[in-house]
């Protein structure tokens, strides 16, 4: 199965109200209100797309280690995806999918990184659960989210939604914020130019990680050269 053949599937029992959601319909029509407003918003129109230039930066991995784009990219170009959170169902599967993809990544020299607002506790459950064997960078408060044009603010009515689930963000998080990354998919050449972006308002929209192999066979092309 694909990722979103898989992605597809889980929302319909989901969204059927089958166990072990057993989710109300007023709680799907949130969701899908939010989804349609920010799609509506347009904010997706404003991330960093193709031939932009990745911002720099510096996060600490779930063991307190720092983690910079320069050092990733001094090995190989460099695979980001941004992920919500160990709480995020949709996002879990995508990780387990780009771990699947990873051999290819590697073959072509790249590195992989997932980006998260997550505190490190919970991204040690995430790798954890998912058996990954690539790192989970801590971005507090979405800053870097930010400078991706991911970060967005939940309204109120989706906070008081993720509220009455238990879905406590600030406790995942460590940050009051209310606020989440679009989900977001990236790679960058060697030379620090993005070579693919997929940016999706809708969180159940993901890309396959096969998608982006041609850009990375054309940065090992281009570093070999």
């Amino acid at each position: 199965m694909t990722l979103q053949s898989k992605l597809d599937a889980f929302k319909a029992a989901f969204e059927a109200g089958k166990p072990p959601y057993n989710v109300p319909q007023s709680v799907i029509d949130t969701m899908h209100r939010a989804t349609a407003e920010l799609i509506a918003s347009g904010a997706a129109q404003h991330a960093l797309k193709a031939g932009d230039h990745l911002p720099a930066f510096t996060l600490f991995d779930p063991e307190g280690n720092t983690v910079s784009s320069a050092d990733l990219l001094a090995h190989g170009p460099l695979v980001i995806s941004f992920y919500r959170g160990v709480w995020c169902p949709y996002c879990n599967m995508e990780l387990q999918a780009l771990q699947e993809t990873l051999p290819q990544f590697e073959a072509l020299g790249a590195k992989l990184v997932a980006i998260s607002p997550q505190n490190p506790v919970n991204s040690r459950k995430s790798v954890r659960q998912n058996n990954l064997t690539f790192p989970i960078l801590s971005d507090p408060q979405n800053r870097v989210a930010l400078d991706f044009g991911l970060r967005f603010e939940m309204p109120d009515y989706l906070i008081e939604l993720y509220t009455s689930l238990k879905n406590d963000l600030p406790a995942f998080n460590g940050d009051s914020s209310w606020t989440l990354p679009m989900p977001g998919r990236f790679v960058v050449g060697q030379d620090g130019v993005i070579l693919y972006a997929e940016v999706n308002p809708d969180y159940t929209r993901r890309p396959e990680p096969e998608d982006m192999l041609p850009a990375l066979r054309l940065a090992t092309s281009r570093a070999a050269a």
